[in-house]
């Protein structure tokens, strides 16, 4: 065995000191082989954690809009369900064209089966209407619908399963809410297709995949050139890859933090600065009031209770202004008219401005990305105007056209800075009107802004959007319910 090793050495042709060198080295590539193994191994584990992390977020995030959602569902029927006794056949078709008719997204509906198993609700698959679906089974031999059942009779929750997606028609995952009508027997539901975040972490996978296959390729050209250089250069670029992979994904993670954060940040001032001091007011009042109860002044505690019962009014009104502010579920329910008109009429009544809001039945509604831009562009102007203009009448027009939809706001206040007029259009603007002209523009729309100083004057905004934004026609009950007739 000896002599064949001396011989394969005498073959190979190297001088003593090199085959030394060689034998010294052998242990300091299989250490670097083995580091290389180790750290590629470390950055799978921790990338693996990262975006399993990433993944529970993401589907949690959607999990709550699903309830979102369906507590919106729930204030549009409560009323009809709570008054009518089970067998009411007239509240029940009410409701369930309440449900056909809550669209949102391209893929969103609302469900609805009987316990028996009958589909009554299912307006983007029209066929499953009025058919039994209790023995309904998916690709994995589950009884999809009787579980559906099972959890709306057992209070609501949460399933996952693949169903086919409307605007394409292919299956895709999907995380459904539901939830039971007892009186009714009705398990009521509706769900998002997760198919998104299943590709976003597939992505980050198949990144992840990829950086570790180019560390070995680093490594190995690293060695061939020189065997120190791969044992000092290769650790570096391992941990700096670890590192990077690490830094994406926790930034990725960060971006949905930070999202929810700022949310959450203006919603606790908004609580601090009005609710709070509001409850504060309602409890020094309160207090009041037992006080002079408890030493029989029933006379001097009705004032007091009186104020904490205004004030209480005062809360309730600067909870749903938040709640509007936040996301109108008028919009979302009825459409971009009823949420214009109610948006006016709030304004009207806390301004005492003369605010009017007219409108016309559309040929073509406008899709979910276009009545929010509009919305919060109608927002904006009336905050500026409120605040800025010392405008007396307001009137906000919106209708489609051929060339797609239009919405005009005009005002008889002091008009815009003379500075402003100068520096021409989208120059020299607020902050405020920043904003509506970088939403407008991100639809492909136009913003104009037309001024004029002096008593006579008043500013004029009107945002157009192309027909690109304009969905198919619908029947003229959608089309006079998005233009809020």
């Amino acid at each position: 065995m000896k002599s064949l090793i001396r011989r394969a050495w005498a073959g190979i042709g190297l001088s003593y000191g090199q085959k030394l060198y060689l034998l010294a080295t052998l242990p300091l590539v299989l250490a670097v082989v083995a580091i290389a193994v180790f750290v590629a191994s470390q950055s799978r584990q921790a990338a693996k954690s990262e975006i399993a992390f990433l993944e529970d977020e993401l589907i949690a995030a959607k999990k709550a809009e699903l309830r979102n959602y369906l507590s919106i569902a729930r204030t549009a029927f409560i009323n009809i369900y709570g008054r009518a006794p089970p067998g009411d056949k007239q509240a029940k078709l009410e409701v369930t064209r309440i449900l056909s008719a809550m669209l949102y997204g391209r893929d969103g509906y609302f469900f609805v089966y009987d316990y028996d198993g009958n589909n009554l609700v299912s307006p983007r698959r029209t066929e499953m209407i009025g058919r039994n679906w209790i023995d309904f089974t998916d690709a994995s031999g589950e009884r999809l619908v009787q579980r559906m059942i099972e959890t709306g009779r057992s209070g609501g929750g949460y399933l996952t399963y693949d169903w086919p997606k409307p605007s394409t028609g292919e299956s895709a995952r999907m995380v459904s809410y539901v939830v039971g009508l007892q009186d009714w027997q009705w398990a009521v539901g509706t769900g998002i297709f997760i198919d998104d975040v299943l590709t976003t972490v597939a992505t980050q996978r198949a990144e992840v995949e990829k950086r570790v296959q180019r560390t070995f390729l680093y490594i190995g050209a690293i060695t061939l050139a020189a065997l120190l250089l791969v044992f000092t250069s290769g650790m570096f670029i391992n941990i700096r890859e670890r590192r990077l992979a690490d830094a994406k994904l926790k930034k990725l993670t960060q971006r949905v933090f930070d999202a929810q954060e700022e949310e959450r940040g203006r919603v606790a001032r908004e609580l601090h600065d009005g609710i709070s001091q509001i409850l504060v007011g309602i409890r020094f009042a309160l207090d009041n009031a037992r006080r002079r109860l408890a030493r029989g002044d029933k006379a001097g505690a009705a004032p007091s209770l009186d104020k904490g019962i205004e004030a209480l009014g005062s809360a309730i009104t600067e909870v749903r202004r938040i709640s509007r502010d936040l996301r109108p579920g008028v919009l979302d329910d009825l459409g971009l008219g009823p949420a214009l008109r109610a948006l006016t009429d709030d304004f009207r009544e806390r301004t005492g401005i003369d605010t009017e809001f007219s409108t016309v039945v559309f040929r073509n509604r406008l899709d979910q990305e276009a009545k929010i831009a509009l919305y919060r562009i109608a927002q904006e102007a009336l905050t500026n105007i409120e605040r800025h203009s010392g405008a007396s009448r307001i009137s906000i027009d919106l209708r489609g056209h051929a060339k797609g939809a239009t919405m005009r706001i005009a005002d008889n206040g002091h008009g815009l800075p003379d500075e402003q007029n100068r520096l021409g259009p989208g120059l020299g603007l607020g902050l405020g009107l920043r904003n509506m002209q970088e939403r407008i523009e991100q639809l492909d729309g136009t913003l104009r802004i037309l001024s004029t100083r002096g008593p006579q004057g008043g500013t004029v905004i009107e945002a157009s959007l192309p027909l690109s934004h304009m969905l198919s026609p619908g029947d003229d009950a959608q089309a006079k319910q998005e233009a809020g007739e």
